[in-house]
């Protein structure tokens, strides 16, 4: 987001956890917790709004009115600094480790003098955490674990971090005069749930230009090397990105080159070999007279290969090129197969905007359908009641007569640890579609996660499973369960699997899907949304699927809407 939006939600999510870390009020922190995912889903640019219009985006109030303000104003935060001022060295990183909170953090600062995850990796694997109070036998394990999910997210970056860093820098060199082509590969093409650097790939005939343009971008910071054909900048958001200029006659084996990946690149090359070719990022040539075969296109390169042209999603060495070579690279689900979307939230919850905003931003991107999932009561600081849910429904029948779409009305259950859901049998009937999510006990013996989600599969009411790793990508990590148990439970139930969208989850993620697909199971890509800048996230949720080889007759949402009513009907009549 190219607004004052993005920044000041990170200032006051930061506030909120150094709130937290001070030992401040939990329910101080949990505002500015709320009021940083306001900012960040408010549909316009705040930077324009004075101290009045800033209280109209929910969950800002005078206070947090008049920081945003100072930092429009002056660049700053002074409270924010003072914050930071009371946070010994190294603290704040700790608490980013999944499973250790600001409270143990600051105990082991204290206690053990630990002030960096690398110094808390290595107290973990010298048993130091034992004799700690509050540390019991396990909790080394556990944090040695979320250590890894830290260091994970630490190195590469969410997608869609990396996706509008690159998009800028795409859209930027495209308009150089002599720019003949311009696009991402590497990882970020293939769709990647992370990314480590960006691969930009050019074509001209000077590359001057566009090295002169690259380096002059507002987001670079420094400028790692610099040669005739590629240029490596560092970006303020950390990111590193390479730029490749290559002649347009070379665009098409150069573009297949620096998206696959190695272990791709590898299987095409033996291809080319064993048909006595030559094969690098400037041409397929004969290898024995050096003679230029084809170079201009991926779909001429594969083709000449004998193989089916490979979308850059698929490209991971999985078997698909295998598949090229038979003529069966299935037919992938696109954004434009999307019908609609099946899990979303508004402010009658945890969302930003209303019931009213959600559907007419639905309504714009031409659904055909679209549902409404607020929380449940069992996650209890939505403060979700059955009279609230109740008065939804009525709110949402009242609004559908006004649309061109059809409206659906759900919810999001909680799994509970012992596989329950929030509602009875006969308050579950009233709705169109139950999304079902793990939103607690995370760290369930892998037993008993199983049977907890089969459980939930079980339940006749319950067409989606939510979210079903429960991973937070960097942040928290994925459930103990045995999968395959669950993608049979869900294939002989008939319950969707959800591939969530947002880029913090994506999740189920594409290493599971083709397995649960094997398995028989149909699935739902849905944004989660909780703002309305949040329902443009399925197209990471689309790239996903296509990294799992779905089509649109795997994808529920991408059917038309009585095939949608049957499947969500659940063998009931």
């Amino acid at each position: 987001m190219a607004w004052l939006n993005e920044d000041v939600a990170g200032l006051l999510r930061e506030y909120a956890e150094l709130t937290q870390i001070t030992g401040g009020d939990p329910f101080r922190a949990r505002n500015y917790e709320k009021a940083a995912r306001s900012v960040r889903g408010w549909p316009d640019d705040i930077g324009g709004l004075d101290v009045k219009a800033l209280r109209a985006v929910p969950g800002v109030g005078a206070s947090i009115a008049a920081k945003i303000a100072e930092y429009r104003d002056t660049g700053a935060i002074q409270a924010l600094d003072e914050l930071r001022a009371k946070i010994p060295p190294g603290v704040r990183e700790l608490t980013r480790v999944p499973g250790l909170g600001p409270k143990r953090a600051m105990q082991l600062h204290r206690e053990l003098g630990i002030s960096s995850v690398d110094q808390l990796a290595e107290a973990v694997k010298e048993g130091r955490l034992g004799g700690l109070p509050g540390f019991g036998a396990k909790s080394g394990e556990r944090i040695g674990a979320g250590i890894e999910v830290y260091r994970q997210g630490r190195e590469r970056v969410l997608l869609d971090v990396a996706m509008r860093s690159a998009a800028a820098l795409v859209t930027a060199l495209s308009a150089v005069p002599g720019t003949q082509r311009c696009q991402y590969a590497g990882s970020l093409r293939r769709m990647r749930e992370t990314i480590g650097d960006i691969d930009i790939l050019a074509a001209a005939d000077d590359p001057r230009a566009l090295m002169a343009a690259f380096t002059a971008q507002p987001q670079v910071v420094a400028v790692v090397a610099s040669g005739p054909t590629k240029t490596t900048i560092q970006a303020a958001d950390g990111l590193q990105a390479d730029l490749r200029v290559v002649p347009l006659e070379a665009w098409g084996t150069a573009l297949q080159y620096f998206t696959g990946s190695a272990a791709h690149n590898v299987a095409v090359r033996q291809i080319a070999v064993r048909r006595k070719l030559r094969l690098s990022e400037y041409g397929l040539f004969d290898a024995e007279t050096g003679e230029l075969i084809v170079s201009r296109t991926e779909e001429e390169l594969y083709g000449r290969l004998g193989l089916a042209w490979i979308p850059p999603p698929m490209r991971e060495d999985r078997g698909e090129v295998e598949a090229a070579a038979r003529g069966e690279i299935p037919p992938l689900v696109r954004l434009d197969d999307l019908n609609g979307d099946l899990h979303t939230h508004t402010d009658l919850t945890d969302g930003v905007a209303s019931l009213e905003d959600m559907v007419a931003a639905a309504a714009r991107l031409g659904y055909g359908y679209y549902a409404i999932t607020d929380h449940a009561p069992d996650l209890f600081l939505q403060r979700m009641t059955d009279e609230k849910m109740l008065a939804q429904a009525d709110r949402l029948r009242a609004l559908a007569a006004t649309q061109s779409l059809e409206l659906l009305h759900g919810a999001e259950l909680n799994i509970g640890p012992d596989g329950s859901v929030d509602w009875d049998q006969e308050f579950l009937r009233r709705f169109d579609l139950c999304v079902a999510s793990v939103h607690s006990h995370f760290d369930q013996p892998r037993d008993q996660m199983t049977r907890r989600l089969v459980a939930a599969c079980e339940n006749p009411h319950v067409n989606i499973i939510g979210h079903p790793t429960a991973r937070r990508i960097g942040r928290r990590p994925p459930v103990q369960a045995d999968f395959g148990e669950l993608f049979r439970a869900c294939a002989r139930t008939g319950t969707a699997l959800e591939i969530n969208a947002s880029p913090q989850r994506l999740d189920l993620p594409s290493d599971h899907i083709r397995a649960a697909r094997d398995a028989g199971v149909k699935f739902a890509i849905d944004s989660d949304a909780h703002s309305v800048n949040d329902l443009d996230t399925m197209c990471y949720g689309v790239g996903t699927a296509q990294r799992g080889w779905l089509t649109p007759d795997d994808v529920i949402n991408a059917w038309p809407l009585e095939r949608l009513r049957a499947f969500l009907r659940k063998g009931r009549p």
